[in-house]
């Protein structure tokens, strides 16, 4: 460590190593103290300062890189982590945080650097300053001025709260206009508006002076105040009441260590003693909790009251979360003889205090410190806090930072252009001057004269123009910089990196043009191309189409002859004179346009609501006036390029055109832009151009649609029509239910006399006119609307129909068209009729995907008795739908009152929405997957993981998917199918795949009898055991041998009851037994039991609903166990626990009392010691024992005499009668 008088100057290797050895440990790795170490590139922006090793209040996580650790004030929130043990760096802060953490954290000294307020020190050869942040002692802010050509400066406000004086802090002015400020956006939000500290302040003082009487001697004083604080914070509150209110404050001795660090300890204002003050502190959260809204504890109150002896307690709660936006900016809550003052008092910056700090330094961006997903700076949340300081920070810097993305050369090399820019400048001024006097002399001088044959012209430009002295003139003061500044070697290297940026169907003019204007500044003019990008193209277009349609449109330009006579002076080489006259072999047009102020967007417009017109190029004549050829030449700032282009030609680029397909440059002689940029010039690009120019595109088309050889002409048609565009060829495809492919005027005129020719004379018309059947794509539309699972069973083939191959997992489609047309559909037997195509398939192709299937069909993602949910609600879907489809919380909200259905209005916002590409397919495994996934998502963040993935399946829909997916998300999928159609359908399907002469035979008749077997015995399995996990797969291993005896119930897994039907009396009862015998059952007031004992002896109980209560009845377990014989491994049993007075006579009592019992969880268990209402337990049947079905095979015989005589000795007891008829 070095120092000076001026400058403080350290090395945080030195003082690691220093203070290891101090401590007797072991030396660390080298990689900690190596610069090369790296950085690994998920650690959060808002931790670590950029091109540095410092990470701010980051103590916990692997931080293995870096020795070198700031902490801007001692709060729990940002110390965590730090320990008495600690050893991994050295920790800088201001000298009270530091005395903190030597003192109450008990960190060692070493390891601790206080550095001073106000003064600049260097740490690691960076300058760095600490100024107050007004929010607890010590608290600070870090100013890093980080040199070198990547550094930078930065401030990082930790904690803080904005106040006037630092507008003229003469450290932190120094960093306006700063690479970024780490901010503390705790409340980023405009909701959050509190007042003053000073106001809320003299609010707690007002209340105490006010409530604050009978303050004296005796045991029971009158009003106790409590005011809650953190460890440290909140003193100046503390100490404005001593001091106002003439009072001690009253601190417990762990306070008081922190005020004495803090130098209040000695003061007289604080005092451990109960007695001798009315106000005393407490903890943070013993008043209430006050996130996410204050929930006060008046037990807690009471408690403390009681203890120490007051007759009312008034408690003050000063934190900003508390705040509410109401006419009174103080809020109480009250309940007795207490009360709860919420005062907005807080030692962070407010929302406007927010902006006015971002606007006093106006950084170059923001980063969040504090705030939901504020770690990853692309998140939503971090954007959406962002976006509260849009005007505030420097835009320009922020869009010269983008723009050097686009550059392609190194940041040395931008520098040098940028230096090579301002050095050309100064020279451009002595140029100026010197051709101003020479101009005499050189304008009159014969013997110079450019040949036009070394200039280049723009495609359509014949002959040269005579320009006169006048233009001469005007164009030496119209370039800039001189282009005889550079070299022909130079020019040509800036000319192929400004290409490099550009795309290929800029001409060379163009750029050259972009260059001199920008001032040899390639970002700059990266920057003024892309503001123009839809201008410079229509001129390449209005060019291209001149010089196809006629010459007599374009201009005459003679430069010769023109400079022969004006004596027009040049010894540079050709490319600096491209560079000099490359405005003069533009059009007028081209000309102004370049100068026109009209955006894309408003060009665009103009484009579309105006007639196109020719173009129109000025020509001057030799024998035309000076006043006139400046008039021609200058005046047409009102008239845009004109462009021979059809209606509904080429607009303003998308960005999905920059990446796209190119033809060849205009420079070369090919034709100019992307593939779906062209103007469509030529009426004679047919089909079969189309298949030339998009051969992958179609290929991509017909994958997608699932189509053949045969679509080829209908897909080369659409994408003929959307110039390549996929995702609205697909639009056109799958939303146009009348078959309009958009053909042209001309197609449709051929077709209608295509119709009426013979075959022989249709192709002949076909191949002579190049227009594709419409006939044919009518019927490739028909057939994809006719989904194939809607066909009869008989002509259903699963393989051929399917959309997948066999051995590649099932799409998600195949389900979301088959409940697009159960949605439709009304009756049972045509609904498990497309079920049964839909599992045919997926048995036939991809097994493994047919339980998942079986899940999303039923709309559930695991058996009833896990109690698995997605726990999601539709504000979480409608906010992924924001995300994964643009939209609005306002559009989604009018479209769901409009249309009453979520998934529908998400349906409805994809079809609207383009794509830069074709999604990647949904997979049904993925999908199940996913919710799985999703309902797995608890604790901190949870909800933001949630969204996540719910955002990734969105953006993954195709066709009718998203309707579908939004619906299973919310847990109404209205297709009208459930168990009892799913199992059935799935049954069916099996059959039909397991008899190979149903194929060649196609009768349905001849496996009627299979059919309805297997439908009602995989129903029946379900019944007896109600788990998707193990009916499905072996109904699929077992096929058409599949019993309901192949199945047995399983302990464990809840058995669902028949559900009883209502009567009008015992007589159409017994009416409906038809003189069988039968038995009956007394209908105890209790609950409904289901008593499981597991093979591991283990007793589970579930309620009539199939949830789990075992944690309810602990007792139940122990009358189990202490009623079951030795032989009874495993059993199920049907009862009812009845409540139960042994006191008074064994009296039965009612459901209420039942219910007054404990219900307990799985983290809080009821214990049979705290049961204060007893129980019986009537067993009705023993469904299941040792392997076997009991349903009437282990019924008892019939106990005798009443109820209460059988609880006198026993717990548990039988209440039946035998059935004398097996059947029943």
């Amino acid at each position: 460590m070095a120092s000076s008088s001026k400058t403080l100057t350290l090395d945080s290797s030195h003082l690691f190593l220093a203070a290891l050895q101090s401590q007797s440990l072991p030396p660390p790795p080298p990689s900690p103290l190596s610069l090369s170490s790296p950085i690994p590139s998920s650690y959060p922006p808002s931790k670590l300062i950029p091109n540095t090793r410092f990470l701010v209040d980051a103590f916990r996580g692997d931080s293995s890189f870096s020795v070198s650790y700031f902490l801007s004030h001692f709060h729990s929130d940002h110390y965590a982590g730090l320990s008495p043990t600690w050893s991994k760096g050295i920790i800088f802060s201001s000298p009270t945080t530091a005395l903190l953490l030597t003192r109450v954290l008990k960190l060692p000294s070493p390891f601790v650097v206080p550095l001073p307020l106000r003064q600049t020190v260097v740490i690691d050869g960076c300058q760095i300053t600490l100024i107050d942040a007004n929010h607890c002692p010590g608290a600070v802010q870090f100013l890093f001025n980080i040199p070198g050509p990547n550094g930078g400066r930065y401030v990082h406000t930790g904690d803080f709260r904005f106040s006037d004086s630092m507008r003229f802090d003469s450290f932190l002015t120094q960093y306006i206009g700063s690479d970024a400020v780490f901010l503390d956006t705790t409340y980023c939000n405009p909701k959050f508006v509190f007042p003053s500290q000073h106001e809320s302040i003299d609010y707690v003082v007002s209340v105490i002076d006010r409530v604050g009487v009978g303050v004296g001697g005796g045991s029971l004083r009158d009003v106790l105040f409590l005011v809650a604080t953190y460890v440290v914070g909140k003193e100046r509150i503390l100490l404005e009441i001593a001091r106002r209110c003439n009072r001690k404050i009253h601190v417990d001795a762990r306070k008081m260590e922190v005020l004495r660090v803090l130098g209040y300890g000695e003061s007289g204002l604080f005092t451990e003693d109960v007695c001798e003050s009315d106000v005393h502190v407490v903890g943070w959260n013993v008043l209430g909790e006050t996130w996410p809204y204050f929930r006060p504890n008046f037990v807690k109150m009471k408690e403390i009251m009681d203890e120490r002896g007051y007759s009312k307690v008034v408690g003050f709660v000063p934190t900003g979360w508390t705040y509410e936006v109401k006419r009174n900016k103080f809020a109480v809550r009250t309940k007795d003889s207490f009360e709860i003052h919420l005062v907005p008092y807080s030692e962070h910056s407010n929302y406007d205090e927010l902006r006015e700090y971002v606007k006093l330094l106006k950084p170059k961006r923001v980063i969040p410190t504090v705030g939901l997903d504020v770690e990853n700076l692309d998140s939503k949340h971090a954007d959406k806090m962002q976006k509260h300081f849009a005007g505030l920070v420097d835009e320009m810097a922020n869009k010269q930072e983008f723009l050097r993305g686009f550059y392609r050369g190194s940041c040395e090399v931008v520098d040098k252009v940028e230096r090579d820019a301002s050095t050309n400048e100064e020279l451009d001024k002595e140029n100026e001057i010197k051709e101003t006097k020479a101009k005499g002399s050189d304008i009159n001088d014969p013997g110079f004269a450019l040949d036009n044959s070394s200039s280049p012209k723009e495609p359509g430009i014949q002959d040269p123009v005579v320009l006169n002295d006048e233009d001469i003139s005007s164009l030496e003061q119209s370039r800039s910089p001189d282009p005889v500044m550079l070299n022909e070697e130079d020019m040509e290297k800036l000319v192929q990196e400004l290409r490099d940026c550009l795309p290929t169907w800029v001409t060379h003019n163009q750029i050259l043009d972009l260059i001199s204007s920008s001032g040899r500044n390639i970002v700059e003019a990266v920057s003024n191309f892309y503001e123009r990008e839809t201008e410079f193209h229509e001129q390449v277009l209005a060019t291209t189409a001149t010089t196809s349609v006629t010459t007599s449109q374009s201009s005459s330009l003679n430069v010769s002859a023109s400079l022969s006579k004006a004596g027009f002076v040049m010894s540079s080489p050709i490319g600096s004179i491209d560079n000099a006259l490359s405005k003069v072999y533009k059009s007028a047009n081209l000309k102004h346009s370049c100068k026109s102020n009209i955006s894309p967007g408003k060009g665009k417009g103009t484009i579309d609501n105006k007639p196109n017109k020719k173009v129109k190029v000025n020509s001057i004549k030799s024998g035309t006036s000076p006043g006139k050829r400046k008039m021609n030449v200058e005046n047409k700032t009102n008239k845009k390029v004109n462009s021979k282009l059809e209606s509904g030609g080429s607009k303003q680029s998308t960005i999905t055109s920059f990446f796209s397909k190119v033809l060849p440059d205009v420079s070369k002689g090919g034709k100019v832009g992307t593939l779906f940029e062209q103007s469509p010039i030529d009426e004679n690009l047919l089909p079969d151009d189309s298949a030339k120019f998009y051969r992958d595109e179609i290929d991509q088309f017909i994958q997608i649609i699932n189509g053949n050889e045969s679509s080829r002409s209908c897909a080369a048609t659409i994408l003929e029509k959307t110039k390549g565009d996929i995702n609205k060829a697909l639009d056109i495809y799958f939303c146009n239910h009348e078959g309009d492919l958009g053909e042209s005027n001309k197609s449709v005129l051929v077709q209608s006399s295509v119709n009426n020719c013979s075959p022989g004379q249709k192709k002949n018309v076909l191949e002579k006119e190049h227009v594709p059947d419409i006939s044919l794509q009518s019927t490739l539309r028909k057939d994809v609307d006719a989904t194939p699972v809607s066909l009869p069973p008989e002509k259903y083939n699963p393989i051929e129909h399917a959309c997948w191959r066999s051995g590649q997992p099932a799409p998600y489609i195949h389900l979301a068209r088959t409940f697009d047309q159960l949605e439709d559909e009304k009756g049972k037997i045509k609904a498990t009729s497309m079920l049964c195509n839909m599992f045919r398939s997926l048995l036939a192709l991809s097994p493994e995907d047919v339980l998942p299937a079986v899940y999303l069909c039923t709309n559930k993602i695991a058996a009833d008795h896990e109690n698995i949910e997605l726990n999601i609600g539709g504000s979480l879907v409608s906010s992924a739908l924001e995300a994964a489809c643009g939209t609005n919380r306002t559009k989604l909200k009018e479209m769901y009152n409009k249309i009453g259905d979520l998934g529908d209005v998400a349906q409805e916002c994809r079809q609207t929405q383009t794509l830069l590409a074709p999604p990647s397919p949904l997979l049904i495994r993925d999908v199940f997957s996913a919710l799985r996934k999703i309902s797995l998502q608890t604790g901190s963040g949870s909800t933001v993981r949630k969204k996540n993935v719910i955002v990734n399946l969105m953006c993954s829909c195709r066709e009718k998917e998203m309707k579908f997916l939004v619906r299973t998300l919310v847990r109404n999928l209205r297709i009208g199918a459930m168990m009892r159609t799913v199992l059935p359908a799935l049954a069916q399907a099996v059959v039909f795949n397991s008899s190979p002469n149903f194929y060649r035979e196609g009768k349905v008749d001849n496996l009627k009898e299979n059919l309805q077997f297997l439908s009602a015995a995989v129903v029946e399995a379900y019944n007896i055991l109600p788990n998707l996990d193990l009916v499905v797969p072996s109904l699929m291993n077992k096929g058409v041998k599949f019993s309901s005896s192949t199945l047995s119930m399983v302990p464990g897994i809840p058995i669902k009851p028949m559900l009883a039907k209502i009567t009008n009396g015992v007589p159409q009862a017994l009416k409906l037994f038809q003189n069988k015998a039968f038995s009956c059952e007394y209908k105890y007031d209790g609950q409904r039991a289901q008593i499981h004992r597991l093979v591991d002896g283990t007793v589970r109980i579930f309620s009539r609903n199939g949830d789990e209560s075992t944690s309810r009845f602990p007792d139940v377990i122990n009358i189990i166990k202490e009623s079951c014989r030795p032989a009874a491994m495993t059993f199920i049993l049907d009862a009812e626990v009845v409540a139960v007075d042994r006191k008074n006579g064994f009296k039965l009592m009612s459901f209420q009392e039942l219910s007054s019992r404990g219900r307990g969880s799985k983290d809080n268990l009821i214990t049979v010691d705290s049961i204060k209402v007893d129980i019986c337990v009537f067993v009705f049947d023993i469904m299941f024992a040792n392997g076997q079905h009991g349903w009437t095979r282990f019924m008892p015989q019939p106990t005798h005499g009443y109820p209460s005589q059988a609880l006198r000795s026993k717990y548990c007891c039988w209440v039946s009668l035998s059935a004398k008829d097996e059947n029943i």
